[in-house]
């Protein structure tokens, strides 16, 4: 199990991203050793053109299904609304316990219009954070008996912060290489506005407890906002993965901060993209920016380092977050100071969760919002540079409003995704059935 968990570890939102030992199969091109060439991974200032680099990265069979299917419901309660695992937290401590963590509200079923993600805000009751833990490998989950409002208590929820009177630094010198040292990065004062503020919290016990909650300093940047994304480098440096975004919500730029201080506070160290989009995908005429439906050219970026240091980064795009949405990956190969261009994941589908195998493959697991919605996933052989063909996990879902999955190696060429979903054979319909959280596990082979 101590293996396994550590391959788990070699990436995954909060999970531990070092390099780990171990050869890749002798028939497959890896990411070891090697580095694009100048043509694929270009400068972050100078883009290639739409479809310059995947022509030939990515696998145009048809999709299939892939081998091994479970699907299992992880939570449930049919006065709920439950969302977004990938932006509230997902870890694994020293142990080889899987904490997750995702949102849920009390709703009312009886029209779709009343749980739009606008309006969910204003009219639903008993917002929450909801834990759940796996001790075996995601296979089953205590969903029955989760835990509420983890990290309740100093600076933990349901109390209002000033960010005047928070601290900016950790008390004491904190060792990420510590697999029970977990960082929670989050944000208050709204989510991606003008106004959030992305804060950090620390648990040095494998999520039993967290303390206090500090204030990561803006830097001169408009805002920052947190979205449970880390990546701890061999020397024990932890990589934040934020965006920043205008004040018109219209402009969202992803950037990485590095730890610093023995590990206590938290700095600016580059932004992953260039300033303006060249292409302008998500430019358009869009009603009302304020609101959660409107194009993005770039949010969400996740960290994760491969077998030979390099750090890929994937990156949510959209036009509709209803189901024109993809996923971009960019690399750091001097640990995150510097970023290009590396590969875009797929026509449809973000936010992507990845997961770098112990043979050095990256499989990579995103919702597909448009029509048959479900579950998706592709795998890369090269780290990242091409991705074969589409593997449907499910199509069952009943409306656009599903994914945000987070991902975890399991054993040999098994992965597991833990996601939010809604299935069109739920008696209860309101764009789609009840939303609650369920999980995947399936064989890539």
């Amino acid at each position: 199990m101590s293996a396994i968990r550590r391959a788990a570890c070699s990436a995954g939102c909060n999970m531990r991203s070092l390099p780990r030992r171990g050869s890749a199969r002798s028939s497959r091109k890896t990411c070891s050793g090697t580095r694009p060439s100048a043509s694929t991974c270009r400068a972050a200032g100078a883009p290639e053109a739409p479809g310059e680099a995947d022509r030939m990265a990515t696998d145009m069979r048809p999709p299939i299904v892939p081998a091994g299917l479970d699907h299992d419901v992880v939570y449930r309660r049919e006065d709920e609304f439950c969302s977004w695992p990938f932006t509230s937290g997902f870890w694994e401590n020293g142990d080889g316990t899987l904490i997750a963590n995702f949102m849920t509200r009390n709703v009312s079923y009886d029209s779709g219009d009343a749980i739009r993600h606008d309006v969910l805000g204003q009219n639903s009751s008993n917002p929450r954070t909801v834990t759940v833990r796996s001790h075996d490998r995601g296979l089953t989950w205590d969903g029955e008996d989760p835990q509420y409002n983890m990290m309740a208590g100093p600076g933990g929820g349901g109390e209002t912060l000033d960010p005047a009177q928070m601290a900016t630094s950790f008390d004491g010198p904190v060792d990420y290489r510590d697999p029970n040292v977990l960082l929670s990065s989050g944000s208050m004062g709204g989510f991606a506005t003008a106004s959030t503020r992305a804060t950090a919290k620390l648990s040095r016990d494998g999520g039993r407890s967290w303390g206090e909650t500090i204030l990561v300093p803006l830097e001169n940047l408009p805002s920052l906002t947190g979205i449970q994304s880390t990546l701890v480098r061999p020397d024990g440096r932890m990589l934040m993965f934020l965006f920043s975004v205008e004040p018109d919500n219209t402009r969202r730029r992803p950037l990485v901060y590095g730890s610093a201080n023995g590990g206590r506070e938290f700095h600016f160290m580059n932004y992953i993209v260039p300033e303006e989009d060249p292409w302008g995908n998500a430019d358009g005429d869009y009603d009302d920016p304020s609101v959660a439906f409107v194009g993005h050219r770039w949010f969400y970026p996740r960290g994760y380092m491969l077998p030979d240091g390099r750090i890929i980064c994937v990156i949510r795009c959209q036009r509709d977050p209803t189901g024109v949405m993809w996923s971009e990956l960019y690399s750091s190969d001097d640990g995150g100071r510097t970023w290009g261009f590396l590969s875009r994941i797929n026509d449809f589908g973000a936010p992507a969760s990845l997961v770098v195998m112990p043979d050095g493959r990256v499989v990579a697991i995103y919702g597909y919002r448009l029509k048959p919605s479900g579950i998706r996933a592709r795998v890369s052989e090269d780290g990242g540079r091409t991705w074969g063909r589409e593997l449907i996990v499910r199509d069952d879902g009943g409306s656009w409003d599903l994914g945000y999955p987070n991902v975890w190696h399991v054993e040999g060429s098994t992965v597991g995704a833990l996601y939010y979903f809604n299935s069109k054979h739920d008696p209860v319909q309101a764009n789609g059935g009840v939303r609650h959280v369920a999980r995947s596990i399936f064989s890539i082979d």
